[in-house]
């Protein structure tokens, strides 16, 4: 009797066990991209790896661990991961289907509090959209308006009481839009709404810190929330850097691990989008100090590295032996374009482009080409520079070792940079085509 109690609790036990496992599964298309899987918990200042699998002709099934915790997840398919990923709601209490299109986006076949999540952001969304509309039409009728907000206040606490209770609702919650109580004029509703953008939105909520929603809601803020009227660039960044000490003011009693997050997602948004004013501002007046306290010396690097070679800055100075005297790349001239690539005397791409290179670049005039052969020894390297004749030869002993790596950002050989007259940057090409096409383009 008492063996069969013993079973019969590990039947139970075991069936819990497999009760409480989740999987995560799908579709991703088109299916020749996707060859694996990695599944992440997004947490405050962190994200915990969860579980990985391969995609086969495109399908996938993630099982997720009983003990893994509850929240917001992301699914990395490709690398970078910070650019290849999608997010999602896992609750452990149900298994989750989906397709995701490379070109259309997520969709969840099953799953009700994603898909809850999903339809909430997509109606309120549209009927923002149909407001700015509104605005942007002159509509003088006052009743088309007010529906509209009417809707807005109504699709809002629907979604709000069907999410109760959920993790959804957090977000739903944290997403509540101003809404006037009546007609107003767009100047006004565009005051007010950036007013009261943050208002409903709490930063100790941990279900909510380190998401993708926090990111996006914080980056719409600082480059969306701009006056409804034609701007050059330089007017929007003096915006943009006001609403950046605005959202500073709102962070004041948040952690500085989720400051510094949102401070670099601002600042990787700002230098995407050739805002380097912003980037600069963003970067020494708020997100510099963050990284310091936070030893994030990843973000430090990563940011001195972008501005030391971002197109229009000053390229970096290079040096070489030539004979018994030094020559260096600042006092080149007599060129409108510098072409510098570093290569290798044994890396088998290099020695089918630069050929390649100095074929095609002796019809360009204005051009001087600065080959700085990254190697072990010169041996290899006398022997294959000498059939380059037309380029300016340089060596840095060491490889991979030399600074000239770190300084260029150098990950593969060859790595081809184009310089102006005044030796600023102006590209930053894959391949010796790209090089050409750019040269005689820029005549």
């Amino acid at each position: 009797m008492l063996l069969k109690n013993i079973l019969l609790l590990f039947t139970l036990c075991f069936t819990f066990i497999l009760e409480a496992q989740h999987t995560i599964s799908g579709n991703l298309s088109p299916a020749e991209d996707y060859k694996w899987l990695i599944a992440y918990k997004l947490n405050p200042d962190h994200q915990n790896y969860i579980a990985d699998t391969a995609v086969e002709n495109g399908a996938f099934s993630l099982s997720i661990p009983a003990n893994a915790t509850t929240g917001m997840y992301r699914l990395v398919y490709a690398v970078p991961q910070e650019e290849f990923y999608f997010d999602l709601i896992y609750n452990g209490k149900e298994n989750i289907v989906l397709s995701f299109d490379s070109q259309k986006g997520l969709f969840f076949i099953s799953s009700k509090e994603n898909s809850i999540y999903t339809k909430y952001f997509k109606e309120v969304h549209e009927l923002e959209k149909q407001i700015v509309q509104f605005y942007s039409d002159r509509n003088k009728d006052r009743t088309v308006i007010k529906a509209l907000f009417k809707k807005l206040a109504t699709v809002q606490e629907s979604y709000e009481t069907q999410s109760a209770g959920t993790i959804c609702g957090h977000f739903i919650s944290a997403n509540s839009p101003y809404i006037p109580a009546g007609f107003v004029d767009v100047e006004t509703y565009m005051q007010q709404k950036k007013q009261h953008y943050f208002d409903a939105l709490d930063f100790q909520d941990t279900m909510i810190l380190g998401s993708g929603f926090l990111t996006d809601k914080v980056v719409n803020y600082v480059f969306t929330a701009l006056p409804h009227q034609q701007l050059s660039i330089e007017e929007k960044e003096v915006i943009m850097k006001n609403n950046v000490k605005d959202l500073a003011r709102v962070l004041e009693n948040a952690s500085s691990t989720n400051k510094v997050q949102l401070f670099n997602s601002l600042w990787t948004q700002a230098s995407n989008n050739n805002y380097n004013n912003l980037a600069d501002d963003i970067y020494g007046n708020y997100l510099k100090s963050l990284a310091i306290e936070n030893n994030k010396t990843d973000i430090l690097n990563n940011i001195e590295t972008h501005n030391r070679l971002r197109f229009g800055s000053k390229a970096p100075e290079i040096s070489w032996n030539e004979g018994s005297s030094i020559k260096k790349l600042t006092n080149l001239s007599g060129a409108k374009n510098y072409v510098v690539v570093f290569w290798s005397s044994t890396c088998s791409h290099c020695l089918q482009q630069l050929p390649e290179l100095h074929k095609r670049i002796k019809d360009i005039s204005g051009v001087k080409t600065l080959a700085i052969g990254l190697e072990d020894d010169d041996e290899t390297w006398k022997k294959e520079s000498a059939k380059l004749p037309a380029f300016i030869h340089g060596i840095a002993l060491g490889k991979w070792e030399s600074p000239y790596t770190t300084l260029y950002d150098i990950h593969q050989t060859p790595t081809y940079y184009i310089l102006d007259s005044e030796k600023r940057i102006v590209a930053n090409p894959e391949n010796y085509e790209e090089v050409v096409k750019f040269l005689k383009e820029d005549k």
